[in-house]
């Protein structure tokens, strides 16, 4: 419920929709090509009675399968759902000597028309990539098709010539088995991706993967099992009455099963697989609750001979005045049967829906607020918002004009940039550009989001923003945006991406319990430099905006740098949202005494009314030469060019010995990386 109100801003609700929609309709397809007795004959023969309505529902079944897949490039998963469903109701229709032409010609037409559908959207320079569309999504419905195609083949020739029926289930798992070699031989890449696929939805995630929280097992809570997180998604009865009605789907198997329940049964259970990888697919799997919990208390009712009940009150009843009459037909157990539903089918889920039907709050307010004075403060990159823009081909890299740039920020962050700011984000939610490891910590450490905030210099820093940018001397991102719970709660979700978790955090005993406090490593990786520190110290990084504070844990870890590293900061919090612009930084040069210890600072007044310290310190050289590089500007903005409000209150005061001197810069001497003598 919570997914489908206006402004959730992860998975989209369609998913659950059109999935849906598309088992609705090949279920309809199935039992209208049952009940016909629909025969392949009766395609040659064109005896359209038989073959409208099931035609008709199949195609249905393929657009809204392919409306799915245009939601989620990994919507191959149902047609994975499907197929296997499809292999065991052939071998049950064999062992039960029942023709199964009703679900070839289901399968076939759905799957030809998802592949027509599918077509112009895929990118062939892409492969056979899951991420993106490509020929893995043609591939995949084709080969669900032919796999359609050979069961059905297959079972003619077996009733053809009379087979016994045990052989056919082996058949089918040689023919799988050398299909898998085949693909191995001919294409090892789309071999590798079918066999990787599943693992990637069914699987539980490790590595940065981990730290998405759609992407953590539903079943677990930091590496414990437990049901709580099931429980508060489906309520207890809710997800209970799921169990219990697939159990009772599959103690029907050795009865006489209908099409539609068995494909009820494996749906369901691979949903369940599919929750235990990813929480994200609850919402998925919530149309599953609801259908097995309707079927229980259908069964329920049954039981209770409900529609014979239903039939006396239509003959009996004609108008209100006979509706006491009627009343003495009820049963005791009726009545039972009816409060047992609303009490533990019904109820429960209406009481969590009012508590969830809430509006969300994504974007919160300090993000809205920052990027529109992202939008409405910064230059114009030179790209249109609205423009499309032709992707390369053959590998080329986009041709960004001279103007453009990114902003940096974590990837959860990366749409709002986007679609409110207005600016190219160097990271997104599609996890594109994190960076850092996935497999092993001897891989390279690739440029991206997690690369830079975990940075343990500016210099290493500055070096992640030049090699994200495809452009010569060119810096990948202009303006930094950091949140407060980038700096707290979901930092480690930035070294996890890089596999290099070790020494950001350490136990401390409290006298009761450990606790994990940040260590030294944390407060020296730029998140902290920038979010905590202010960027105090840094020379071509500088605050240019920060939102209204709300309180957070950044008072704790100030606390933590205070009482264990001896620092003075103010143990207050500051902007949840803080906005830093990369510049050259002027050059403040003079000269002291061989080998004197050099000091500048200036006060830093924020938008906010708040203020803080900026510093460097230096020694001069064996001649009494020093040299500062500092970002921030004194004269404030100019045309064209950053609008700033955060700025120094006053000018640069260089200090040494007992000599001070105020020193004046502008911002053209910040943009352009001028000398400025002391």
């Amino acid at each position: 419920l919570t997914r489908s109100l206006v402004g959730f801003t992860d998975h989209h609700v369609a998913e659950s929709l059109f999935s849906t929609l598309f088992m609705m309709f090949f279920m309809l397809a199935l039992i209208s090509a049952k009940e016909k007795n629909l025969r392949f004959e009766d395609v040659f023969n064109k005896k359209f009675t038989v073959l409208k309505e099931p035609f008709l529902y199949s195609v249905l079944a393929g657009v809204m399968y392919s409306a799915y897949q245009l939601c989620w490039p990994g919507g191959s998963l149902f047609l994975l759902i499907v197929l296997v469903y499809a292999i065991f109701q052939y071998i049950l229709d064999n062992f039960r000597n029942e023709s199964s032409d009703y679900l070839g010609f289901t399968g076939i037409v759905t799957c030809l028309v998802s592949t027509i559908l599918i077509l112009p959207f895929v990118h062939p320079d892409m492969g056979f990539s899951l991420y993106y569309y490509s020929w893995f999504h043609v591939i995949t419905s084709l080969g669900t098709m032919a796999g359609f195609a050979a069961l059905s083949l297959i079972e003619r020739e077996f009733k053809r010539k009379q087979m016994t029926a045990y052989y056919y289930p082996l058949i089918i798992l040689g023919a799988g088995i050398l299909g898998f070699i085949v693909i191995k031989i001919a294409s090892p890449s789309l071999y590798s991706l079918i066999i990787s696929a599943p693992n990637t939805v069914f699987g539980i995630q490790q590595g940065g993967p981990s730290t998405i929280g759609e992407a953590t097992s539903i079943f677990y809570n930091d590496g414990v099992f437990t049901l709580s997180k099931v429980f508060s998604n489906f309520t207890t009865t809710g997800f209970l009455a799921s169990i219990l009605g697939m159990l009772i789907l599959a103690a029907n198997l050795f009865r006489r099963p209908k099409p539609q329940e068995f494909l009820v049964l494996v749906w369901s259970f691979f949903i369940l697989l599919a929750i235990y990888g990813q929480n994200r697919f609850a919402y998925y799997y919530s149309i599953n609750v609801s259908i097995l919990s309707a079927y229980l208390g259908g069964l329920l009712l049954e039981k209770v001979k409900w529609s014979e009940l239903d039939q006396k009150f239509k003959s009996d009843v004609k108008s209100l005045a006979d509706v006491p009459k009627a009343l003495k037909f009820v049963k005791v157990q009726q009545v039972l049967a009816v409060l047992l539903i609303v009490v533990f089918l019904i109820y429960p889920v209406c009481a969590y829906a009012m508590l969830y039907a809430v509006g969300s709050d994504e974007p919160n307010e300090p993000w809205t607020e920052a990027c529109n004075w992202l939008h409405s403060n910064t230059p114009d990159p030179g790209m249109n918002y609205n423009t499309i823009y032709e992707a390369p081909t053959n590998g080329e890299m986009f041709q960004y004009p001279d103007t453009a740039y990114g902003v940096m920020s974590w990837w959860d962050y990366g749409h709002y940039i986007e679609t409110i700011g207005h600016r190219m984000p160097n990271a997104n939610p599609f996890q594109a550009g994190i960076g850092g490891r996935r497999v092993s910590i001897n891989e390279t450490n690739q440029p991206g989001a997690a690369t830079f905030f975990t940075a343990p210099s500016e210099e290493e820093a500055t070096a992640v923003l030049k090699a994200i940018d495809p452009r010569p001397d060119k810096m990948g991102s202009r303006y930094i945006m950091s949140d407060a719970r980038m700096a707290t709660e979901i930092f480690g979700a930035m070294p996890a991406w890089t596999l290099d978790t070790d020494g950001y955090y350490q136990a401390y005993w409290t006298g009761s319990k450990y606790q994990s406090i940040p260590s030294t490593r944390y407060f020296n990786s730029m998140e902290a430099k920038l979010h905590i520190f202010d960027g105090n110290g840094l020379k071509q990084y500088r605050m240019v905006h920060e939102t209204e504070a709300y309180q957070t844990d950044e008072v704790g870890y100030k606390q933590v740098y205070n009482y264990f590293y001896g620092g003075k900061l103010p143990e207050v919090d500051t902007g949840y949202v803080k906005i830093f612009e990369y510049v050259k930084g002027a050059n403040i040069t003079g000269t002291a005494s061989p080998n004197e210890t050099v000091n500048i600072n200036t006060t830093i007044l924020t938008d906010q009314g708040r203020t803080f310290g900026y510093s460097q310190s230096t020694t001069a050289d064996s001649q009494g030469r020093y040299e500062f590089t500092v970002p921030y500007s004194t004269d404030g903005p100019i045309t064209g060019e950053t609008q700033f409000d955060t700025a120094p209150s006053g000018p640069y005061v260089v200090s040494y010995g007992d000599t001070t001197k105020e020193v004046k810069v502008s911002e053209e001497a910040v943009l352009n990386g001028e000398e400025i003598k002391a």
